[in-house]
């Protein structure tokens, strides 16, 4: 039996608080749960935060974030008094890439919109992860075509570490209901047609009928409608 499946025996009829519960103690201080600050995030942030569940949470702070989503930030420190750990990229890197391309290199080619999201989060990311063997994410199953073949719980080997998405049967409904039912904080873009919310200059709203990741690098064809962070080869 792999470890994914004794895992998965050993979380099996446990409710969302008990899987975390067992996951932060299992695995004590290598858990760590990554924050976008959306709507599903925001609902696995309050399980972690109002159950004083002993997981890390953090953030990749690329510097083209919605000013609605350092809102968003800022008033959820505020509401649980725990620390949100920001990962941000390197300076260096950052300015090569903008003396050389400019500041919007991404809209060009996608090889230039994936080096930007590489310099601005998937290296930051790596860091972030580093020496952890459990990742915790906001995604659900409906988000996207791409993630259709995914699983609430995986094997990450490019990160060498398991994924667990606790959300990852929800529905909209029952996200957009827990978030009204907690009275949590969450990005006001998503009632204006976002979502899914990433960097300003690469995020629109998305027009009735299109697809949920419409408006995630819209310039580019739907099939490369991912940046990499969750790239995951999934072992039995």
């Amino acid at each position: 039996m792999s470890v994914l499946e004794n895992i998965a025996g050993e979380l099996k009829g446990l409710d969302i608080v008990d899987k975390l519960w067992f996951l932060a103690r299992k695995y004590q201080n290598k858990v760590v749960f990554s924050t976008s600050f959306g709507i599903e995030d925001q609902v696995v942030t309050d399980l972690i935060f109002a159950n004083q569940i002993p997981i890390k949470v953090f953030t990749l702070e690329t510097g083209r974030l919605f000013p609605e989503t350092y809102y968003v930030w800022n008033r959820t420190l505020e509401s649980y008094q725990q620390p949100i750990h920001a990962y941000y990229p390197q300076t260096d890197l950052v300015q090569e890439l903008v003396n050389t391309k400019g500041p919007n290199s991404f809209y060009e080619s996608v090889d230039n919109r994936k080096e930007c999201c590489h310099i601005r989060k998937i290296e930051p990311l790596k860091r972030a992860l580093a020496g952890n063997e459990i990742w915790i994410t906001g995604i659900r199953a409906e988000q996207s075509i791409n993630r259709e073949g995914m699983y609430d719980l995986e094997w990450d080997e490019g990160n060498q570490l398991i994924k667990f998405h606790p959300l990852f049967n929800w529905s909209l409904e029952e996200v957009r209901q827990y978030i009204a039912t907690n009275n949590i904080v969450y990005n006001t873009l998503h009632d204006k047609g976002f979502p899914s919310i990433g960097c300003a200059p690469c995020t629109r709203a998305v027009q009735p009928g299109e697809d949920f990741r419409a408006g995630r690098w819209w310039w580019e064809d739907q099939s490369k409608k991912e940046c990499g962070l969750h790239a995951t080869v999934v072992k039995g």
